[in-house]
């Protein structure tokens, strides 16, 4: 049996909290006629992320243009596949991009234009961090990976304590762990600890298929670019490098401003595996909003930023999560929760820095050093 499968949320009084909520949304859909899928402004937007990845790679092979210039196409890249991921993969994943089960399974695709499976990446997102949102042991986003804490239950020792600082550095890079071996690390570990639950036969399908992908993509971007359009491998090296590490750093940012913040909780399940919370209620006390009225940022990182509104209801695209804000927001308040947000991105990046700070203190009275 998994961890996941003997914890499980009990709160002691029974709350209104979520069935009011999620009959007034259904009453905001019903009253505006919006479909909770994408609307035109989602399809253009799918339209722009996918040429500002494509294109400059096009580019790049087909003109070769000059080394600074083909850099900046790289970034552009990095910008690119960051905001795919963001808003298309992870709405299509979530079934939230369209009614159709096929157009939701064939964007959700997008993640490998990342050199990542997205069987893998449902099992880690929609199950482990979407039910158990920051709870310590179970949840991936926050696992200890012993370089960076990210819970407060987690052992730590000195060096820790600088990891403020050095964090950032590793966010760079996760893009490109992950296209190397995370996707293989998490393959065994989720058949091991039951997380996977597919047959023998499915699994070694999904194993040839991550594989066959991985493959073609580090061919596309590192053997075809010299191999047939004669670009020096170093140069195509350091762009390909510079494009996961700006992707990597986005998306790691953005999705630890959300959680790894002040005011946070990071409950513990009780010795009967009990969280005694209604799961909504949970989702509110392990989730920050942050710059809800930057209307550029909300369109480039999908909605994120109204992190809240997507845990509560992770099947409605993003577009419509300003409009279901202020519901929340005040259902929260008639209930006596707290609805917790970070005005700007900025307020959210510094409290996100103080919370890495406390992570990494290590506990002497505990006798940690």
């Amino acid at each position: 049996m998994s961890n996941n499968e003997k914890i499980r949320f009990a709160a002691r009084d029974k709350s209104l909290f979520f069935v009011t909520l999620k009959k007034r949304v259904d009453q905001y859909f019903s009253d505006n006629q919006k479909s909770r899928y994408a609307n035109k402004t989602m399809i253009v937007k799918t339209i722009v992320l996918l040429s500002s990845y494509i294109l400059p790679f096009l580019i790049l092979i087909f003109l070769n243009p000059p080394v600074w210039a083909a850099m900046c196409l790289w970034l552009v890249m990095g910008l690119g596949v960051s905001g795919i991921g963001m808003s298309i993969m992870h709405d299509a994943n979530h079934g939230a991009f369209s009614k159709s089960a096929a157009v939701n399974k064939w964007l959700g695709y997008t993640i490998n234009l990342a050199g990542a499976g997205v069987a893998n990446w449902k099992l880690q997102h929609n199950i482990l961090h979407h039910t158990y949102t920051n709870v310590a042991g179970i949840d991936e986003d926050i696992k200890d990976r012993g370089v960076i804490k990210l819970s407060p239950h987690e052992e730590v020792s000195r060096p820790h304590r600088f990891q403020w600082l050095y964090a950032f550095f590793f966010y760079g890079i996760l893009t490109l762990y992950w296209a190397i071996l995370k996707d293989f690390i998490q393959y065994f570990g989720f058949i091991k600890s039951g997380v996977n639950r597919q047959s023998g036969p499915e699994n070694r399908e999904m194993l040839t298929g991550l594989i066959t992908m991985k493959l073609i993509y580090f061919s596309i971007f590192l053997l075809i670019p010299t191999l047939i359009f004669h670009i020096p491998f170093p140069q195509i090296l350091a762009g390909f490098l510079l494009m996961h590490f700006t992707a990597g750093l986005v998306l790691t940012v953005i999705f630890q401003l959300a959680h790894s913040v002040e005011g946070t909780q990071h409950p513990l399940p009780n010795e009967n595996g009990v969280i005694e919370k209604d799961w909504a209620i949970h989702q509110l006390e392990t989730t920050v909003n942050f710059s809800p009225r930057n209307k550029w940022l909300s369109w480039y990182i999908g909605g994120l930023n109204f992190q809240i509104e997507h845990h509560l209801f992770p099947k409605v695209c993003h577009v419509h999560y300003p409009g279901l804000a202020p519901i929340v927001k005040q259902t929260a308040s008639e209930f006596g929760l707290n609805y917790m947000e970070n005005k700007s991105f900025f307020t959210a990046v510094k409290s996100h820095i103080i919370s890495l700070k406390r992570f990494g203190t290590p506990r002497f009275d505990e006798g940690i050093v």
